[in-house]
């Protein structure tokens, strides 16, 4: 691996200079489509999921708890394999709780699900050491209807919203090649006591850490407005707005 040039103390600047303004673009770009991300419509949730979780069935409604909105990172891991997928592992591995406070301090709660029966999915989750909440969707169609689980005998295949010709276009033919699970991040919301599909994201538009990167993800975005609700232990207030 070759190494940067060396230079002097001034061209270092210059080129730094030079490399701000495409990072102010770049800035102000992703501000924008954050933006637009906030104003995509959303689908009403009409089908009774029934998920598997520490106290039994649970539908998706009742893994909001008393949030608005809902994060789940789909895990890779088919029911038949002793262990989860190592990517999906290593960015559970860093959600620390304190980045999990940061998202529920604004109205948002964070859940894994994966297809893998509970006992199987919490026996793993424990010998991580997670924290974070799981669910089990192992028997329901939630997986297949939002492309995580790719199974062309259950229903035609679709991943990152490409279906196959599309997928065989851009070389990712692989995909058909037989069932596999797929990584990717779904946000829901709920309002008025129905649940909303506000967006999914898989592939590398998953590879991001942090708790405003997740919450750029939501339909409600940031808040930075937002006011600790009363009643609620939270002792995280919103931080400054970050200058371009």
């Amino acid at each position: 691996m070759s190494l940067p040039e060396v230079v002097t103390r001034e061209q270092w600047l210059a080129a730094r200079e030079a490399l701000l303004v495409r990072e102010k673009a770049l800035t102000r770009a992703q501000d924008a489509l954050n933006a637009d991300r906030r104003r995509l419509p959303m689908v009403r949730i009409d089908k009774p999921y029934v998920f598997e979780g520490a106290d039994g069935p649970v539908g998706l409604a009742d893994m909001f708890g008393a949030s608005r909105q809902l994060i789940v990172q789909h895990v890779m891991f088919d029911p038949g394999w002793e262990e989860a997928c190592g990517g999906c592992t290593a960015s559970v591995d860093e959600l620390s709780d304190r980045l999990l406070a940061h998202i529920a301090a604004r109205d948002t709660s964070f859940v894994l699900i994966a297809r893998a029966p509970y006992p199987k999915f919490v026996a793993y989750a424990a010998k991580r050491g997670w924290t974070v909440p799981i669910y089990s969707s192992f028997g329901s169609p939630f997986n297949y209807d939002f492309n995580v689980s790719i199974d062309a005998s259950v229903m035609p295949i679709r991943f990152n919203y490409r279906d196959l010709p599309a997928l065989e276009e851009a070389g990712q033919s692989w995909i058909a090649d037989g069932p596999s699970e797929q990584p990717g991040l779904s946000c829901f919301l709920r309002d008025a006591g129905e649940v909303f599909h506000t967006y999914s994201t898989y592939g590398r538009g998953t590879d991001f850490g942090g708790s405003y990167s997740f919450l750029d993800l939501t339909a409600l975005g940031r808040q930075e407005e937002w006011e600790e609700p009363k009643g609620r232990a939270v002792d995280i207030k919103p931080t400054a707005p970050i200058f371009d």
